[in-house]
């Protein structure tokens, strides 16, 4: 495999791997229930921890 046949071969299916992958995560950001995990993930610096430093 030469260097333009791989060249073709990143321009259209690693542009449409990445849109999907785009997608992917726009839905997973944005499905029902995600809200909550977001708020606690949110708040984990802001968290005190337990142990004496």
């Amino acid at each position: 495999m030469d260097y333009s046949t791989f060249r073709q071969i990143a321009d259209s299916w690693g542009l449409l791997y990445l849109f999907v992958l785009f997608i992917a995560v726009i839905i997973f950001t944005f499905r029902p229930g995600s809200k909550k995990v977001a708020e606690d993930v949110s708040m984990i610096p802001l968290k005190e921890d337990d142990k004496d430093v």
